[in-house]
């Protein structure tokens, strides 16, 4: 969300800045803009009819106790045309809030000037490299060949049993992933000071929008839909005393057997239309992420001070439907209907600290692939390619032989106040001698991958791996394979 008012007073930084977005972006300020007047003017309406009724309701008394018929009827019929005003202009406000919300709610949001302007990943600048790209000495073979010659990755049982997009890791790989995870669980909580938690994996919709996956981006996401059963009973219940009231109030002696049992048919269907509707469904989505969750830790409250920064890590599965992905990465681990990921989130007070928060989350994520002993490379998404809730992000890539390419691993971003507010979610400054009883501001938060345990696993198994077929293990991970140093 963004501040209405804000953007009633500059404008055209706000047009700026979307339009370095996309071109024409910035057009929906006046979009904005529009919805917000329609809405201030039915408040102003509505206020001053509200006025009028209350100022008139009160003379109408006096008009008929000094017996003036004719002044007593005019006021009535001044109240009655507030009333009428104030329906009206009560739906017009109704009308142009939701607009004005909706609109604003699909916007990204606003990059930094100092983050490079560009369509795509094609702009993005590369801010440094570390380690010269794996030499082998052979031709290298991709993770899903050699995952699947060790007997390891399955895809095809997996495809049997849940689609296109799965996979089912076993013996030595299955433990690799796990040893990966549980190493980069202990870094980013005993080096880093990231606080461990095991989130909820389903959440509810109002979550999703508080860090801006919904509600533009619900065609990504899957979706479980739980039926509310007390509801629909509820109401039923409710629905039975109307209609028994209601044949007290005709007569049950004047209602034939054939009308009873045809109102109460259509009681009956007007439920179940409404449950065939989803009116009784209670959503829940799975996590695309658990940026979701930890961020959410701090919606609706205020923060204390001096409990900020707060780091939070947790191992999660993560579910993406991957709609816009037809075509792309077919093959093996690179792009999942679900994989395993290492969350990093921090929540701290402003702009400065934020930043300095992102250089140090994105080095936390890095020292993973430096002792791991990956190539990778650290990259300063353009305005184009960054994600909806981001004002700055890095992204790493590490490298991969078979692809001979870089690939991305993780995404660190700086998100400024924009799920803060989306979440309602603020701190409160120390009160101070000039500051008494400061105000509550809305916090910045900052997510990051502390690493993509999938995609690491699949840099593990193509920059370790040997002539033969077998892999490498990485001397950090060792002491969680039981000393195992090759796999196969």
């Amino acid at each position: 969300m963004f501040d209405i008012r804000a953007i009633r007073e500059n404008p055209d930084h706000f047009r700026k800045a979307w339009n370095r977005r996309a071109s024409g972006l910035g057009d929906k300020v006046d979009d904005i803009l529009a919805h917000d007047a329609a809405l201030r003017q039915a408040l102003t309406d509505k206020q001053e009819a509200e006025s009028a009724r209350n100022a008139n309701s009160k003379l109408i008394g006096k008009a008929k106790a000094s017996g003036d018929e004719a002044e007593f009827e005019r006021l009535r019929d001044e109240v009655a045309e507030a009333k009428k005003t104030i329906e009206v202009a009560g739906e017009q406000e109704e009308a142009a809030r939701k607009e004005l919300d909706e609109l604003i709610l699909g916007l990204p949001n606003l990059p930094l000037d100092e983050v490079p302007q560009g369509a795509d990943e094609a702009d993005n600048t590369e801010q440094k490299k570390v380690g010269a790209p794996t030499a082998l000495g052979f031709a290298p073979k991709d993770h899903a060949d050699l995952g699947e010659a060790l007997g390891m990755m399955d895809f095809e049982t997996a495809a049997k049993m849940s689609g296109a997009r799965f996979v089912v890791l076993s013996a030595g790989l299955a433990r690799l992933e796990r040893a990966l995870a549980s190493y980069m669980l202990d870094v980013q909580t005993g080096e880093h000071g990231y606080t461990e938690t095991s989130p909820p994996f389903l959440v509810r919709s109002d979550a999703l929008q508080g860090t801006g996956q919904l509600p533009k981006f619900e065609i990504d996401l899957f979706k479980a839909a739980r039926f509310d059963l007390e509801g629909f009973q509820k109401d039923m219940r409710q629905a039975q005393e109307a209609q028994l009231d209601e044949f007290r109030e005709i007569g049950y002696q004047n209602l034939s057997s054939e009308q009873i049992r045809e109102r109460t048919l259509n009681r009956q269907r007007d439920w179940f239309e409404k449950a065939n509707n989803g009116e009784y469904d209670d959503p829940h989505y799975l996590i695309p992420t658990a940026e979701v969750p930890l961020t959410n830790l701090v919606r609706e409250t205020i923060v204390d001070a001096d409990y900020m920064p707060r780091r939070y890590t947790a191992h999660t599965p993560c579910f993406r439907s991957e709609a816009g992905s037809a075509g792309r990465d077919t093959k093996g681990m690179i792009r999942l209907h679900q994989f395993n990921k290492v969350e990093l989130v921090s929540i701290v007070k402003d702009e400065a600290e934020g930043l300095e928060e992102l250089e140090r989350m994105t080095r936390c994520a890095e020292t993973i692939l430096e002792r791991l002993e990956l190539p990778y490379r650290r990259m300063l998404l353009c305005t184009g390619d960054m994600g909806f809730g981001a004002r700055k992000t890095y992204d790493l890539e590490v490298w991969l032989p078979s692809q001979e390419t870089y690939r991305e691993i993780s995404s660190c971003s700086y998100c400024g106040d924009f799920q803060g507010r989306r979440m309602n979610a603020r701190w409160r400054p120390a009160p101070s001698a000039d500051n008494p009883k400061p105000k509550p501001e809305f916090v910045h938060t900052l997510n990051g991958s502390g690493l993509a345990v999938g995609r690491t696993l699949v840099a593990v198994l193509e920059n370790y791996q040997r002539e033969d077929g077998t892999i490498g293990v990485p001397a950090v991970l060792r002491p969680y394979m039981g000393g195992l140093e090759v796999i196969g």
